[in-house]
């Protein structure tokens, strides 16, 4: 099956997001780690690599608004919703627990990292409720 122009749209962008953001973390990580800069560049530069992980979610974003194969656009909203559903599940969760002190302390970045496995998640189910319906 050829692929839409808003899927192309959508890879080319979440390539380049990824390979800029591989960029800023072992940048941010070689600088910061070497404590190489300091004050308010500091911030600046740890705020880096934050910047293309929201571009992903940006990315997501407009494949939903730019796609126009009803289908395909169901499929990633599903993707999406079981995501969002594991990840925000997690982090309630990890909060309580965390909150009382039975678990450690979790990096706030772990959960879009959760979120990102949930489409993979919410990509199989895909693939098994619709290869049910066929």
């Amino acid at each position: 099956m050829a692929l839409s122009s808003a899927t192309r749209r959508y890879q080319r962008r979440v390539i380049l997001l990824a390979i800029l953001y591989a960029a800023l973390l072992f940048s941010a990580v070689y600088l910061l780690n070497r404590h190489m800069v300091g004050g308010a560049a500091a911030y600046l530069i740890g705020v880096l690599p934050a910047l293309p992980v929201i571009g992903f979610f940006v990315a997501i974003g407009l494949y939903m608004t730019e796609e126009r194969d009803e289908y395909l656009r169901m499929l990633l909203v599903r993707q999406s919703l079981i995501a969002t559903g594991l990840s925000m599940t997690g982090a309630t969760l990890w909060g309580f627990l965390e909150g009382f002190d039975l678990l450690p302390h979790l990096v706030g970045y772990a959960w879009p990292i959760l979120w990102f496995g949930g489409l993979g998640l919410g990509s199989c189910v895909n693939r098994f409720v619709e290869g049910r319906t066929e």
